[in-house]
């Protein structure tokens, strides 16, 4: 085993460059120096770190400072510990799951913000301001009043000033929109949608008996005419409507798309459930179909796509008091309530400003990942440079399907457009997801490994005979 360099006490490692104030949180800068100096080969695997007290004096910080950073640098398995005997620099860990998983549409981690610090602050708060018997117990569905009240903070930029009463804490939107699916409709009633949609959709509405039709859309999202057409036709229970950063289309309808089609849900006096998660994400989003059409759209909004998936905490603009009730009875037949702990730690960090924090980190580390995208599959990249993912049309020579599997045999995991066909036809085209991947390097390599299979002619994919 090596042995790190003697240190001397009054000299700081010779691995750890000077420290500034201008270059962001000092515990970062050593790990980040840590980072460094086990990449270019100054720490070497076995190398014996000093301890956290004797680093805190040569370096004139507090001891927290250094323990802070010696956990951000396991985090990122650079170090481990051995008990008494001290920290030391980790061997490479053997990578047990090469796939780059562009299939996963999550938030990416934002840069410049500290999101363990973030979280710990965050929850200590909570547990020093909440019963906290009263966050490990039932609670009546739809939220508590600070719940709701973080609500309207939440829907603000989209809504103005809203009465907290018609904000509903939900479970995320996926239970959101299962509950409405319950509320709103009967056993074999029919679903309008985008012919490509949420496949969260499907699955629910099939689980339920209800039957999904596909209204034809063009580049601006579903076709005011053909709306009015199938709902004097079908007579549906609900239509459902991805407007902002369509998932998987990445297509934002315009203003004047949203009117008419609050228009015609007036006309025709049917309710439209407006499912928006990456509004807050957009640059320049038009107002949502809600605000048109008030008393006839249920507008849900999760924290999933903004801030974390692990809140699972979403929040459903329901204007109508009877449709609020028949809604939280739905609701309770399969998901009581939000979990108590994240729905406040949502309500502190919305109510403290963090929220909004983590949300600029997401949105500005989207768009940098957006043009990475748009470089490297520059000619089929569809997307509008924000949110989470692009819709990527395939040559003529691969179908969507075919594509996906060979990208799998190249590490790749991409979803491709049947998952998301509402009627059973899909287009030619596959969903890249630029957020579930940590590291800004691997996602590039996933889509140059895109770029490059793109640019070849499918091979035969025989099974082996063994």
């Amino acid at each position: 085993m090596s042995q790190l360099k003697t240190i001397q006490d009054e000299d700081a490692p010779s691995w750890l460059p000077r420290l500034a104030a201008n270059k962001g949180p000092r515990f970062l800068q050593i790990a980040d120096a840590l980072q460094a100096a086990v990449a270019d080969g100054a720490l070497k695997p076995g190398d014996r770190l000093p301890p956290q007290r004797r680093l805190a004096a040569q370096l004139a910080l507090d001891l927290t400072t250094v323990t802070r950073a010696y956990d951000e640098a396991r985090r990122r398995n650079l170090l481990e510990g051995r008990g008494a005997r001290g920290t030391y620099v980790a061997a490479p860990k053997a990578e047990l799951s090469p796939v780059l998983d562009l299939s996963m549409n999550t938030p990416p981690p934002p840069a410049g913000v500290d999101f363990d610090d973030m979280l710990k602050q965050g929850l200590s708060q909570v547990l020093m301001r909440a019963d906290n018997a009263a966050l490990m117990t039932y609670h009546l569905g739809g939220g508590s009043d600070s719940g709701r009240a973080a609500g309207v903070r939440w829907l603000a930029p989209m809504f103005g000033q809203l009465d907290a009463g018609q904000v509903l804490v939900c479970p995320g939107a996926q239970a959101a929109i299962a509950a409405l699916i319950l509320a709103l409709t009967e056993p074999g009633a029919v679903i309008l949608a985008e012919p490509t949609a949420y496949p969260g959709l499907r699955a629910a509405a099939t689980g339920f008996g209800r039957r999904i039709v596909a209204v034809e859309a063009d580049q601006d999202g579903m076709l005011p005419a053909m709306l009015e057409e199938a709902c004097r036709r079908h007579r549906p229970g609900l239509v459902y409507l991805n407007p902002t950063l369509q998932n998987p289309t990445a297509v934002t309808m315009p203003e004047g798309r949203r009117k008419e089609l609050a228009a015609v849900a007036q006309r025709c006096n049917m309710r439209i459930v407006e499912d928006d998660p990456y509004w807050l994400l957009a640059a320049a989003a038009p107002p949502p179909i809600a605000t048109f059409a008030p008393g006839h759209v249920t507008y849900v909004s999760t924290l999933s796509k903004c801030l974390t998936p692990g809140l699972r905490v979403a929040f459903v603009l329901v204007r109508d008091p009877r449709e609020r009730e028949r809604f939280l009875v739905a609701l309770r037949s399969f998901a009581l309530m939000a979990a108590p702990l994240t729905a406040a730690l949502a309500t502190q960090w919305i109510l403290d400003g963090s929220a909004g924090a983590l949300m600029e980190g997401v949105r500005g580390e989207a768009r940098l990942r957006q043009r990475m995208a748009r470089e490297i599959l520059a000619g089929r990249y569809s997307g509008s440079g924000d949110g989470l993912h692009v819709w990527l049309a395939l040559p003529g020579y691969w179908n969507a399907f075919q594509f996906a599997r060979a990208a799998d045999t190249e590490g790749v995991a991409v979803t491709p457009a049947e998952a998301f066909a509402m009627d059973g036809a899909s287009v030619n085209a596959i969903r890249v997801c630029l957020g579930s991947i940590q590291e800004r390097a691997r996602l590039q390599a996933g889509l140059q490994r895109l770029s490059r299979l793109l640019a070849r002619r499918p091979e035969s994919f025989g099974a082996a005979v063994v």
